[in-house]
């Protein structure tokens, strides 16, 4: 990975950086703020010889230096604990009190540091100070051999125990530093991790290496589509528009040398945003002077009539089971100039019914009837439907969401039109992020359940 490709992971994960690193400085915030404060104090014991006779003299050095070192780890003897306790009339136990207490003999020297935490700086120096008399005294004690009141070794309090009111810890600035950096360093990993797992499309070329064939558009994201879904109610220099002109440009020049004019349009599963690239499609088209025809194929959750505003009472199958005719069932978008067949009333059977003599006959009817027909059509992999009418149409042309789209389920979908002979002309990359090229829609509810259980939704 390199410096590229983390600057694209950090603007696609930005979310997960930032939530990282706002959680660690939250819990290095919230431990610095109740944690009890602890203060400091220190004291220094000087360990020497006393001796006239220069030759006992450095041998008394010598020992000394080389009993220092014991010397302080006496310093949290048990004995010497209890003697410090007792002194003070601290509630503590000696292992408490030496958890307290740190002493350090540095290198190359005779002298004892010793150095106290307590919560209470007052307290801290008074341990400090006591700590460092009855260190001495019992140095003394320990050295003065039996039956003499005198010893060669001495051990003086150079530095009397120090006194600071500021706390040593927590120190709330390091801590942030720290837990900034962590959360940063977390936050990465996170993102690395689930851009590792995360198998959504994320750009053209995921879906090409998938499908074998071209993207036809990018349609990006766009805020104002809930509110305004069609292109006929958004400004014609948008973003959004230029991306369906370039999507009808791409389609009048799939096959020159073919008359294709019947589309179906689908999406491996639902909420990809098929139905609105449908219908702005057909509004593209139908805006450089051809004849239109937009099909409802989706026999089970049509939305259509719901997007457009026409009556969805009669269509498709009213027409195919003889309740209305042809013509008196088509519908006209007064906005747009797009013809509508609209799905009708919802059948019990919708693949038995679309896979009938009498639907192919009516796909062929209209493709003479109109310049370009579009079929929107069920998602493929919930059910057959859209297989179904890609064998009648000239082709497929398949919806997909960016950041949504799984490659196992474009891949399914894919095999699911080969396995019957449907031709797939393209890809529409569908809510790309805006930092990409053009605009799209949001998202819209797209559910399952059979139409006569559910109300209608706002067209996906």
């Amino acid at each position: 990975m390199d410096f590229k490709d983390i600057l694209r992971l950090a603007r696609r994960r930005w979310r997960t950086i930032v939530g990282m690193f706002v959680v660690a400085l939250a819990v290095a915030g919230a431990y610095s703020l109740t944690a009890t404060p602890i203060y400091h104090s220190q004291s220094r014991v000087f360990i020497s010889t006393d001796v006239s006779d220069s030759q006992d003299a450095y041998l008394a050095s010598v020992f000394a230096a080389q009993r220092v070192q014991s010397y302080g780890d006496l310093a949290n003897s048990r004995d010497l604990m209890q003697r410090v306790i007792n002194r003070l009339h601290l509630d503590m136990t000696p292992a408490e009190l030496s958890g307290e207490i740190t002493a350090t003999v540095p290198s190359s020297t005779v002298l004892i540091q010793l150095e106290v935490r307590d919560p209470s700086p007052r307290r801290a120096q008074q341990i400090a100070q006591v700590e460092a008399e009855q260190l001495t005294q019992y140095v003394t004690q320990l050295e003065t051999p039996r039956g003499r009141t005198a010893t060669p070794i001495k051990a003086t309090i150079v530095d009397p125990a120090s006194f600071d009111a500021s706390p040593v810890a927590p120190r709330t600035g390091l801590n942030l530093a720290v837990a900034g950096l962590l959360g940063l360093i977390l936050g990465f990993g996170l993102a690395v991790l689930r851009d590792v797992l995360d198998t959504t499309v994320k750009s053209h070329d995921d879906v090409e290496d998938v499908l074998e064939h071209p993207v036809m558009a990018g349609i990006g994201y766009d805020p104002d589509v809930p509110r305004h879904p069609l292109l006929t109610e958004a400004d014609a220099h948008a973003a959004r528009a230029e991306a369906f002109r370039v999507l009808r440009t791409n389609l009048q020049f799939l096959d020159v040398d073919a008359d294709t004019r019947s589309f179906v349009i689908t999406s491996p599963v639902p909420g990809e945003g098929k139905t609105s690239t449908t219908v702005n499609l057909a509004i593209a088209l139908a805006q450089t002077g051809k004849r239109v025809l937009v099909v409802d194929g989706d026999l089970r959750r049509p939305q259509i009539a719901n997007l457009l505003g026409v009556e969805g009472a009669v269509g498709l199958t009213t027409v195919l089971v003889g309740r209305s005719t042809l013509e008196e069932s088509i519908q006209v978008h007064r906005a747009s100039g797009v013809h509508i067949l609209a799905s009708g009333p919802v059948p019990p059977n919708p693949s038995e019914i679309l896979q009938s003599q009498s639907t192919r006959d009516l796909l062929g009817k209209l493709r003479v009837m109109f310049d370009v027909v579009l079929i929107d059509a069920p998602p493929l992999l919930p059910v057959a439907d859209a297989a179904i009418m890609g064998t009648e149409a000239d082709g497929v042309i398949m919806v997909v969401r960016h950041g949504k789209t799984t490659r196992d389920q474009l891949r399914q979908a894919s095999q699911r039109l080969s396995a019957v002979g449907a031709r797939l002309f393209g890809a529409v990359v569908n809510m790309t992020p805006r930092r990409l090229k053009g605009y799209d829609y949001a998202d819209y509810g797209y559910g399952y359940a059979p139409a006569h259980k559910q109300a209608h939704k706002q067209a996906s």
